[in-house]
């Protein structure tokens, strides 16, 4: 019954330790029956992969002592087995240890949180400012360092999604482009109600409040597209809401930010039409 119980908690170890938190995940975006989070498109994100798994761990190990405790303690001090119970009260060394350990993983756990953080809150100085303004229900983009020019962000019919092979409910005829490498300092405020702008790729999310200017910042590491969406409850199209980003070269960056100053240099008013184009 031992070698069973054992073999049994090896396997269920082995189970949960080789289990990654981005496992078969797809880049920028989420994928169905996805089991964990998405994997990280810059430091900041594969910080917070870092500490869950670390987390993760230390909870798997202790769900794994009481579990093993629990059933030593049935099978050895059962009636059967134990027919005269100890009349043992206090035991000075176990009372010890079951305080200080406890301590001990909480402050284990409390330093990496605490650096994370801070490195989270604390922007570093920035390459370049995008601001994303909140509407029911799309996205207003400026970019005050590259030309100060604005555009909306609307998310794509299925149709249109499909023929330009972008993500249901997450491509946008106007997405937002990134150099790689440089650091991105975003700021958000919304212009009707709260709304929420994140990415998960990136580990960002803040939201977008009226008559308030919140900020953030991501540093994407590669190239790729990453998607999200508001993540606020914002009205009947909450679920329309979605944000894409395009993290490209510096040259490539530079020759969209020139075609970007003509294209949206007498952009009208969004409409839902717009999805259509």
């Amino acid at each position: 019954m031992t070698r069973k119980l054992g073999a049994f908690t090896a396997w269920l170890a082995a189970g949960l330790f080789t289990f990654a938190p981005v496992a078969f995940a797809l880049e920028g975006q989420p994928e169905n029956w996805q089991m964990g989070l998405q994997p990280a498109g810059d430091e900041r994100m594969a910080d917070i992969i870092g500490l869950h798994t670390f987390v993760l761990y230390i909870i798997t190990i202790i769900c794994l002592f009481v579990l093993g405790l629990l059933v030593w303690i049935v099978m050895r001090f059962n009636a059967n087995a134990n027919p005269t119970p100890s009349e043992t009260t206090h035991n000075t060394v176990l009372e010890v240890l079951w305080t200080v350990i406890p301590v001990a993983i909480l402050v284990a756990i409390a330093i990496p949180s605490f650096r994370l953080l801070y490195f989270e809150d604390v922007i570093p100085p920035a390459d370049m400012t995008i601001k994303a303004i909140g509407k029911q229900w799309y996205w207003t983009y400026e970019y005050p360092d590259n030309g100060n020019f604005t555009f909306d962000s609307l998310g794509l019919s299925d149709r249109v999604a499909a023929n330009q092979m972008e993500p249901r409910l997450l491509g946008t005829n106007n997405h937002v482009f990134v150099p790689v490498g440089k650091t991105v300092r975003l700021i958000t405020t919304g212009a009707d109600v709260i709304h929420s702008w994140a990415i998960p790729s990136f580990g960002v999310k803040i939201d977008a409040v009226p008559g308030k200017i919140n900020q953030s910042w991501f540093k994407a590491d590669h190239e790729g597209k990453f998607y999200g969406e508001c993540s606020e409850l914002c009205g009947a199209r909450h679920a329309f809401m979605p944000i894409e980003v395009e993290v490209v070269s510096q040259e490539r960056f530079d020759q969209w930010v020139m075609e970007a100053k003509t294209k949206f240099a007498s952009a009208g008013a969004p409409t839902r039409v717009a999805t259509e184009q």
